[in-house]
């Protein structure tokens, strides 16, 4: 008598045949023993019968023919004519399974226009219906791993990501807040096409999305325009801080050419500072002015008459525009 088991070291096989080679044989009476984490299918003559659960099981003569081979011998020589074979299929998780894009993504950005993105993550799947995912992705191979099918689920996984992609998100700055939107989404479009497989999707994830460095670059300068904030007031600064360099190291090298610099240095912050002063005096007037409210003006409009430098009747024309502001 048989006993056919299958233990996997690895943890990556998905389907394991036994016999593994030679004549697909299994004598009557053979003992099968599977495991928890496994599911038992018997082929008899090319047919799938029956599907086996954890446990021991005895292959008796309903499942393999009551027919000796010492009367088979006289007609087909030493191989038996009938062909059986049991497929062991793991039911346990295969976690961290990776993908990413081989190419990168064509995405029309509301801010960058047209860009190219890539994108890595991670998933885990399940063989949910053993007869399907054998008869439909195995066929008659003797062994099959999660790696042989990475690539045909990547290809799955890239197309739906990038109806996804521009269904979900606008702008590549507003990625951070989109992942678990977007992870969520592919998760529940990909499952029925993984339940046409015979798998289940136990989890999806998008760990990264990055742009191309020229891209990058743009995003990073965008950051430092934000951070400098006024500008204004940025130049103001840096006119300042150049003018102080100037003068504590004219010449730079210490050389007549190094001196002659600093100096023209010098000269040109000296003719640029006054129009950097008026602008300024010019800016903080017209918010003084915006800032001033029209009870405000009237207070010094009836200082200005007491003190005898408005007339009553320019006073009265004043005072009218003013109070029709209010």
């Amino acid at each position: 008598m048989e006993v056919l088991e299958f233990l996997d070291r690895t943890g990556d096989r998905m389907v394991q045949r036994v016999p593994h080679s030679g004549p697909t044989e299994i004598k009557w009476g053979a003992q099968l023993t599977v495991r928890e984490s496994q599911e038992a299918v018997f082929f008899r003559d090319g047919r799938a019968l029956d599907v086996f659960p954890a446990g021991r099981h005895v292959l008796q003569t309903q499942n393999i023919p009551l027919i000796s081979k010492w009367v088979t011998s006289f007609g087909y020589g030493p191989d038996s004519p009938f062909r059986a074979e049991v497929y062991f299929v793991g039911k346990q998780l295969f976690p961290n399974m990776k993908w990413g894009t081989a190419e990168p993504i064509l995405f029309r950005d509301s801010e960058l226009k047209m860009i190219r993105l890539r994108s890595f993550g991670s998933y885990s799947i399940q063989i949910e219906d053993s007869m399907l995912f054998l008869n439909k992705v195995v066929g008659t191979r003797g062994s099959y791993d999660n790696s042989d099918i990475a690539d045909y689920l990547k290809s799955i996984i890239v197309s739906k990501l990038t109806a996804i992609l521009g269904a979900s998100m606008e702008t590549v700055f507003d990625m951070p807040n989109s992942f678990e939107e977007m992870s969520l989404a592919a998760r529940v479009s990909l499952g029925d096409e993984f339940k046409g497989l015979g798998l289940k999707l136990h989890d999806f994830y998008i760990n990264s999305i990055s742009v191309p460095e020229d891209v990058q670059e743009l995003i990073d300068q965008r950051s430092g325009m934000s951070a400098i904030g006024n500008m204004d007031d940025f130049m103001k600064y840096k006119v300042a801080m150049s003018i102080e360099s100037a003068a504590q190291n004219p010449g730079g090298a210490g050389d007549a050419v190094g001196s002659g610099v600093g100096a023209g240095m010098g000269l040109g912050m000296g003719f640029m500072m006054p129009q950097f002063i008026q602008q300024s005096m010019m800016s903080n007037n017209q918010q003084q002015a915006t800032q001033e409210s029209p009870m405000d003006k009237l207070k010094k409009l009836k200082e200005l008459l007491d003190l005898g430098a408005l007339s009553p009747e320019e006073y009265e024309v004043k005072k009218t525009e003013l109070i029709s502001q209010i």
